[in-house]
């Protein structure tokens, strides 16, 4: 995403345009969608996870810094929602839960199923890192940030994760 046109529209944003509220959240939307569904596992909670983050996103607008990038902004209040949604709802493997459960598309493929379900498996802290830095696609430094957690840990914590998504995925090969 182009940070230039972000602030521009966080700008317009903060004075009271909503064309430019809407253009940040069809812009954005998607993403913090998508996050949230890979945190919770579940449609309906990504649903009420992204709305509410964009809600305290749009509220927020004035004191967020628009020197810095939106889209961490944007995903450690995804992150945050998740956490809290998933803690209300004491799940601790929601995804597996979801598929357990048959709620996935019917189109969603074997290989999505098996996919989706080992990243479920995964302790908290790696399915976070691992979500936000290869399906959303922020950065090593953009994860620290939004997770709290020094770089190091965030490093470790990634390549544990990838290294046990790798071990259930070869596991479910072989089976």
């Amino acid at each position: 995403m182009d940070d230039t046109e972000d602030r521009n529209l966080i700008l317009r944003a903060r004075a009271g345009s909503a064309d430019a509220s809407g253009a940040l959240f069809e812009r954005h939307w998607l993403g913090a969608w998508r996050t949230a569904y890979a945190l919770t596992g579940n449609r309906a909670l990504a649903d009420d996870v992204a709305q509410d983050a964009f809600e305290r996103v749009i509220r927020g607008l004035g004191q967020f810094d628009p020197a810095r990038p939106f889209g961490p902004w944007l995903h450690r209040i995804v992150l945050n929602r998740a956490r809290d949604v998933l803690k209300r709802e004491r799940r601790q493997t929601p995804v597996a839960e979801v598929l357990d459960g048959g709620s996935v598309n019917g189109d969603a493929g074997a290989e999505a199923r098996a996919l989706l379900a080992a990243i479920a498996a995964l302790p908290k802290e790696q399915r976070e890192v691992l979500v936000l830095h290869r399906w959303a696609g922020h950065s090593l430094a953009e994860v620290a940030e939004i997770v709290g957690s020094p770089l190091g840990t965030v490093h470790s914590r990634l390549a544990r994760g990838m290294a046990e998504l790798t071990r259930r995925l070869q596991d479910d090969d072989d089976a």
